[in-house]
């Protein structure tokens, strides 16, 4: 090759190639959302710091490749619509939410959605086709309510021996707390125990509530978790505290609060769970091929506190099968 017509491929070779020849595409930069029907789950927050963390295990560091959009609708349900779709408008890889409503909401986006917990039995709903193969863009993390209700009520058995009839409190609003509650009921009755039914579809309502459980005394309480009973809660301690009536919850967050006992998956696994599944998202993996997951550490705590207040004496035996016990 003569050297003037080396000299001009030489200068086509430079011009095609990028500047420099071991250029690369700029690495991806991932957003990830959570979206709350309560109070929004920040980066800084208990559980939003868990998928901080376990998702810089994974690679994806916040100020680097990550970028953490966090969406709350502070109690009223109706915004969640609108929340989900300003999330699409944003163009987020994934999302991470929790409960029933929020699912509903996001579900028509397409955002590859990740519930964490609180969406109930999400194939009777008509959230996803089936556990194994969801089929749609949401995935996550749910649980078998009649084994937990069969336990929880076990549960209040051990502290409640002449237990006969369970004042049952849910979101009558909620079709995942209506469907949990059916469930629980069915086992409750399996068990010989009478279920006192109190569905409630705003605060006004528990009221109504606590007046059939006046005229009607339970021996115990179980409430259904959703965002209502989350944000009434405290009228339910309450209400528990002065008729002294031992009271069940689904998670420790209720008992940390003052509530007696819960049984319940362990949230903070839930979360690493979920990181697990937004890192597969990331990669490609669809939510449609994802199958839901099983919590696989459930905990009981207690709140010896509260039960002295009622006058409640635990027995030791079932004070030994706490995970927890806050004094």
């Amino acid at each position: 090759m003569r050297r003037r017509d080396f000299v001009q491929f030489l200068s086509g070779a430079i011009i095609a190639v990028p500047c420099g020849a071991a250029a690369q595409a700029a690495p991806k930069t991932y957003q990830l959302a959570t979206l709350n029907p309560r109070a929004p789950i920040t980066a800084e927050s208990p559980f939003g710091s868990i998928l901080v963390r376990e998702l810089a295990q994974r690679g994806y560091r916040l100020g680097q490749n990550l970028v953490f959009d966090a969406r709350g609708a502070d109690g009223k349900i109706a915004l969640l619509p609108q929340l989900a779709r300003e999330l699409a408008a944003s163009k987020v890889d994934a999302v991470v939410a929790s409960n029933y409503p929020t699912a509903v909401a996001l579900k028509p986006t397409g955002v590859p959605t990740v519930i964490v917990a609180g969406a109930g039995d999400p194939v009777a709903t008509g959230l996803i086709d089936g556990l194994a193969r969801p089929g749609g863009n949401i995935t996550g993390i749910s649980d078998v309510v009649t084994t937990l209700t069969t336990k929880r009520l076990g549960l209040l058995k051990g502290a409640v021996p002449n237990l006969r009839k369970v004042a049952m409190l849910w979101n009558k609003n909620d079709l995942a707390m209506t469907l949990r509650y059916e469930a629980s009921a069915q086992a409750a009755v399996t068990l010989g125990v009478t279920v006192q039914p109190l569905g409630v579809g705003e605060p006004n309502d528990f009221d109504e509530a606590f007046a059939v459980m006046n005229r009607e005394p339970p021996d115990a309480i179980l409430m259904v978790s959703d965002t209502l009973a989350v944000l009434n809660r405290r009228r339910v301690f309450e209400y528990a505290a002065a008729r002294r009536v031992p009271a069940i919850y689904e998670n420790d967050s209720y008992v940390r609060d003052g509530g007696l006992m819960s049984y319940g998956a362990d949230l903070n696994e839930c979360y690493v769970r979920a990181a697990s599944l937004v890192d597969r998202i990331f990669k490609g993996a669809k939510p449609a091929d994802l199958p839901f997951e099983l919590p696989t550490r459930y905990l009981f705590v207690i709140n010896l506190k509260t039960a002295k207040s009622i006058g409640l004496e635990l027995p030791a035996t079932l004070l030994a099968l706490a995970d927890e016990v806050i004094e």
